[in-house]
């Protein structure tokens, strides 16, 4: 049963088509993943969902009665608002009269009995006891302190209070725009159970591929206007995304050949042009007009950290560190060495010390004992969580290049359009304030700032906030090919996999563990972060629970493992089946592979490519059997 469709939707800011024709039926239980580049209007896309903006042309219908709740990409910046009162306010006005109610509560014995009596009234005319059960259950699932002032939490708390006043109204359809920006690693996978369980409509954008995975069960890409829908999880659509780009390209190379061939033709001599077909002259004209319409694909980001001279071998040396604030300790004699070349991850939940021995080793902040030495040679470039670096009413190139319009980057001149054009910004949105960016803009920005100074140091914050998922691929790859030192705050456990050598896991209450390997590799040794009330803690803290150690005898060639009968059986058969299906997963990619496949029935399509990915799914599963069996 649908809940909300958009039918032949248009919209377009100046001359950026953002919409174009674009179709979509959400049904109940549908999980969809909004996926496409930074600024290609997927966060405009869910606002005309929500019916907070209207399209140009177009339907938008909503289901009569259907409630509807979104989760901005911003962060709630009600400095002054209580935890309570930012959560309540989802309930629109039973949440005033909720709010009002507990702020009298708080009075305790001088509160005014009149005004108290007189919200009581209201609230029961509108079922208020019951929204009230369920705002202190949002609260308590998600371990918000109620009376807390915004100004008084971190970005990842505030997070949690966004999450809460959008789930608090119980919505039948759930919009989310980067869910998991400056959300803790717990808090991630609360969410993802939390999602998993939900019955109603799921839309959400977000960079974080495996909670991409994890959630959704089908994904829809914004690219130049148009909006491509795919039943499946992420692998998949990943699969058939390429093949779809293989096939366009295809179909544009035939296309311009048989242009030139007519532009040609048209061009021949005063003897062909006696003999012209009219009807094949307006046929070229046709074709010049859809070639000059053609929306070409977004290129990759395209740009490269500054090598500043190579620092010395030890970058820092902790030496029984500890620090504290207001008698909570966030560090407790904690000591390391980082060395040149090493690339650091640091982990652990919202407010258990990752910012802080971030600064510490930055020497923005002192320790209370302890001693910290920093190497020689070191330049620094560090890009913190928040963008209060960026001026929001200055354009660009006010920003990045001091309002310049040459750069020096590597020792040499470069035009500021050209430097910045890497970064995939536009002529036109070079110009544009730092304000009416997109988040993953500006977030490309403060990295276009970063790289243009020299270093040999890296620190990052948070780096892949609202970053579309190209440019974090592209971002991984550079940060391995760095030469000198990278430490990076991240809750992306995948792209933690695939940049860092070793991870710090601040476990709360002042210690801080060092591990090998990636975040993956501590989940894969028993360990995994988990909330816990720290003590003397206002907030819940995280710790790492590690499995009990197993000695593990050595297999020699003495003692392999018997396989059953069965078993045997199953792994003689396993060759003929993986050949089968390796044969099926050619066949089905030939066919695809083919100019005019997407040119068919859409339900021939669509039958086709399921077909290859069920295919390439049993193909996987007998190679783990197969590796299982014969090892």
């Amino acid at each position: 049963m649908p809940l909300l469709k958009l039918d032949k939707v248009d919209l377009q800011y100046g001359t950026q088509v953002l919409l174009d024709q674009v179709d979509l039926v959400i049904r109940r239980g549908d999980k969809l993943g909004l996926l496409g580049r930074n600024g290609a209007g997927k966060t405009t896309l869910l606002k005309l969902l929500a019916g907070e903006i209207a399209p140009d042309s177009g339907e938008r219908w909503l289901r009569p009665g259907v409630r509807m709740a979104r989760l901005e990409q911003t962060l709630p910046d009600a400095e002054h608002a209580s935890v309570y009162q930012l959560v309540a306010g989802g309930l629109e006005e039973a949440g005033e009269l909720l709010s009002q109610y507990h702020d009298l509560l708080l009075a305790g014995n001088d509160v005014d009995m009149d005004s108290l009596a007189r919200v009581q009234h209201k609230l029961e005319a509108v079922d208020g006891w019951n929204l009230q059960q369920r705002v202190e259950t949002t609260l308590s699932q998600l371990q918000l302190p109620a009376d807390a002032k915004m100004a008084e939490l971190s970005g990842g708390w505030r997070r949690r209070v966004a999450l809460a006043r959008a789930l608090v109204c119980e919505p039948e359809v759930l919009l989310l725009d980067e869910p998991t920006n400056h959300l803790d690693i717990p808090a991630i996978q609360w969410l993802e159970t939390q999602l998993a369980q939900y019955r109603g409509a799921l839309i959400l954008i977000t960079h974080d591929r495996r909670f991409l995975q994890n959630v959704v069960t089908s994904i829809a890409e914004l690219d130049r206007g148009h909006l491509t829908c795919w039943e499946g999880d992420y692998q998949g659509f990943l699969r058939h995304r390429e093949q779809q780009l293989q096939a366009e390209e295809r179909a544009n190379d035939l296309f311009d050949k048989r242009l030139a061939e007519e532009e040609v033709w048209i061009r021949q001599g005063i003897k062909a042009r006696r003999t012209r077909n009219e009807g094949r002259v307006r046929a070229l004209k046709d074709m010049r007009q859809e070639r000059a319409e053609r929306r070409e694909k977004t290129g990759n980001a395209k740009f490269n950290i500054e090598d500043a001279q190579a620092s010395g071998k030890i970058v820092a040396e902790l030496k029984k560190v500890s620090k504290s604030f207001d008698g909570n300790t966030v560090i407790r004699d904690f000591s390391t060495i980082i060395q040149r070349g090493d690339r650091i991850g640091i982990v652990g939940a919202n407010g258990a010390g990752k910012s802080t021995l971030v600064k510490l080793l930055l020497g923005q902040l002192e320790p209370d004992s302890g001693t910290i030495k920093l190497g020689s040679k070191l330049e620094v470039a560090y890009s913190d969580q928040l963008r209060d670096k960026l001026d929001p009413e200055g354009n660009l190139i006010d920003n990045i290049c001091g309002g310049q319009d040459f750069i020096e980057i590597n020792g040499k001149r470069r035009h500021a359009i050209s430097y910045l054009g890497d970064f995939l910004f536009s002529p036109e949105r070079v110009r544009t304030p730092v304000k009416a960016l997109s988040g993953g803009e500006q977030n490309r920005a403060i990295l276009a700032r970063l790289f243009s100074k020299p270093a040999n140091l890296l620190v990052l914050d948070e780096p892949t906030n609202d970053l579309d998922i190209e440019t974090l691929e592209l971002l991984e790859e550079i940060l391995l090919s760095f030469d000198g030192t990278v430490i990076l705050v991240s809750h992306d456990s995948d792209f933690m996999d695939n940049v860092v050598t070793s991870v710090l896991v601040a476990e709360g209450d002042g210690v801080i563990s060092e591990h090998a390997g990636g975040y993956s590799d501590l989940e894969a040794r028993g360990g995994r972060l988990v909330e816990v009330q720290g003590s003397g803690a206002a907030m819940p803290t995280s710790t790492v629970e590690q499995a009990e150690p197993t000695r593990v005898e050595p297999v020699t060639a003495t003692s392999p493992r018997k396989l059953s009968y069965k078993d045997q059986r199953e792994l003689d058969a396993l060759p003929a089946l993986i050949e089968e299906l390796e044969q099926q997963q050619g066949e089905l990619e030939e066919t695809i592979a083919e100019p005019a496949f997407y040119q068919g029935e859409r339900d021939v399509i669509d039958a086709t490519v399921q077909a290859l990915a069920d295919t390439q799914a049993k193909l996987e599963q007998a190679y783990e059997r197969w590796a299982e069996l014969d090892g």
